[in-house]
Parts: C-alpha cells; structure tokens; sequence
C-alpha cells in the first residue's frame, strides 16, 4: 500500500512539470507571434501615414493645376468634388457585396427574412395557433390592442 502512495506522489509530480512545460511553451510561442504581429502592424501604420501624405500631395497639385486656368476658388471646389468623389467609390467598394434587394427597407418588410437580413429566411407563419380545445387563436402580432379581449 505504502508503494502505491509512492507512485501516486509521483504521477501527480509528473503531471505538474508537463503542465509547467506545456505553459512556458504557449507563452514563448504566442510572444512571437506577438512580435511579429506588432512589427507587421507597425509597417502598416507607417505605410497608411505616408499615403495618406502622397494623396495630400496628388490633391495639392491637382488643385495647382486647375489654379493655372480658373480662379483658386473654383479650382478648390473641382478638387474637393473629385476627392468626394474617389471616397464614395473607395467606400462602396469596401462593402460586401449584397445578395437580394437593393434596398434596405424592401429588405427589412418583407415576410420570411430575419430583420437583420442575415441567414435563413423564417418559415412562414400560419394565421393562428392551434388551441388545446381545437379552435384557432390568433397569433401575438396579429391581435388589435384597440379592441378588448376577453379570455373565456
């Protein structure tokens, strides 16, 4: 008995190294991750500053040259329109493509499509529920609050 106690201690040893191992094997392997994540996110924002500083300069010399031949005020009023312009389309064409009506509220009423218009359409809805006694009650939605309902 006094051997099987022994063994016990010793499992119970084995298993808490395994787990320490296992620990500091996660930790080390998710910091480098992290460090490359942070590096290739660092370039990123450094990349996105710099365009964002050659589209200052492209709307810059844009206007110059609209300058040339009109008045500045027009020539700043063509270049803001061209750059409203260039968001609205860089915006739709982020979005997803949609699947369906074009529109949100044809989208939104009609009946079988969740309201989130996401999945499955819902199965269609029969007028009433069936009562236990056989007669049909009408269904929560369809029920007028203006009129009185009594319960039997």
């Amino acid at each position: 008995m006094d051997r099987l106690d022994h063994l016990e201690h010793l499992d119970k040893q084995l298993v808490d190294e395994l787990a320490q191992v296992a620990r500091e094997t996660v930790r080390d392997e998710l910091r480098e991750q992290t460090r490359r994540q942070r590096r290739r996110a660092m370039l990123y924002a450094g990349s996105g500053a710099v365009a964002l500083y050659a589209g200052a300069a492209l709307a810059l010399a844009v206007g110059l040259g609209l300058a040339a031949g009109l008045p500045d005020w027009a020539a700043a009023l063509i270049t803001a329109v061209i750059l409203g312009v260039l968001a609205y389309l860089l915006r739709g064409a982020a979005r997803p493509a949609r699947k369906g009506p074009a529109t949100g509220a044809a989208q939104e009423g009609t009946p079988g499509t969740p309201p989130s218009g996401l999945g499955m359409p819902y199965p269609p809805m029969p007028p009433g529920l069936p009562d236990t006694t056989g007669t049909r009650t009408p269904r929560p939605d369809a029920i007028d609050p203006d009129q009185p309902h009594h319960r039997a």
